[in-house]
């Protein structure tokens, strides 16, 4: 992300700057994979479609955290953590620009009750199944 973006997030707390934290990323990233890789084992059905997409949307989420953290800053909110996202170079960049709308299903059903259905939750695992390998290979890459 271009510095000029970087400062004004960090102006309007959206970012705050910290220290690289080597050992926090690892452990953001192992947590991103195993809970995306429990909840893929679920069976997917009416009752369980919810919870699967949360889960999957926060392992998401928090491989966006770890990509602030390798560039020495905290997100503070879920736009910031996925927009680090949107830049990377995977093999099906083309799905990250269903970043957003995730973001707004996970919304409807944390604060507003609604119920993810079966087949938005089969997206979202697809997103996963496409992108997620990538996301944590690169992710590994900058650690090195």
């Amino acid at each position: 992300m271009k510095k000029e973006i970087i400062d004004m997030l960090v102006r309007t707390g959206e970012l705050r700057i910290r220290q690289r934290d080597i050992e926090r990323i690892k452990s953001m990233i192992k947590s991103a994979e195993t809970n995306a890789n429990v909840v893929k084992k679920m069976s997917l059905n009416d009752d369980s479609a919810t919870v699967i997409f949360r889960e999957i949307y926060e392992s998401i989420r928090q491989l966006g955290d770890a990509k602030w953290w390798l560039a020495g800053y905290e997100p503070l909110n879920h736009d910031v953590s996925m927009k680090s996202l949107e830049e990377l170079e995977v093999k099906e960049k083309i799905r990250l620009n269903f970043l957003r709308r995730f973001k707004k299903i996970r919304n409807d059903a944390n604060y507003r009750g609604f119920r993810v259905p079966v087949s938005q939750a089969k997206e979202i695992i697809d997103l996963w199944d496409s992108c997620g390998r990538d996301i944590i290979r690169l992710l590994i890459k900058e650690l090195q």
